[in-house]
């Protein structure tokens, strides 16, 4: 009687992990290749906005600088610089972060 419970058990558990394992075989829900080309096109957009939004903002600032205290072009140059350097800076910082999520998405399909 042992012995027949005892397969019973083993059944059971290999049914168990069957499912288990069927569960994990069936393919999640893929992105589209548009999709995922729309998404790199968005993070590109996203970059070019952000240096030329730091662009404008240093060109604006060292504009104004430069008609408050009469030294046109010395703020304007300046400023620019600096602009470019915050939007490259804001750009670097986004593709970490695009980067990190996407570590992590690969670790969790990866992983689990």
């Amino acid at each position: 009687m042992s012995d027949l419970q005892n397969q019973s058990d083993d059944r059971a558990r290999l049914q168990a992990l069957e499912a288990k394992l069927a569960k994990r075989r069936t393919p999640k829900a893929e992105k589209h290749h548009s999709e995922e080309h729309y998404s790199q096109a968005q993070l590109a957009w996203r970059m070019v906005i952000e240096l030329v939004a730091g662009l404008l903002i240093g060109f604006g600032i060292g504009y104004g600088l430069d008609v408050v205290f009469n030294t046109k072009p010395l703020f304007l140059v300046i400023f620019i610089f600096f602009g470019l350097a915050a939007g490259m800076n804001v750009m670097l910082r986004s593709a970490k972060e695009v980067q990190r999520k996407q570590s992590e998405q690969s670790d969790d399909e990866g992983g689990s």
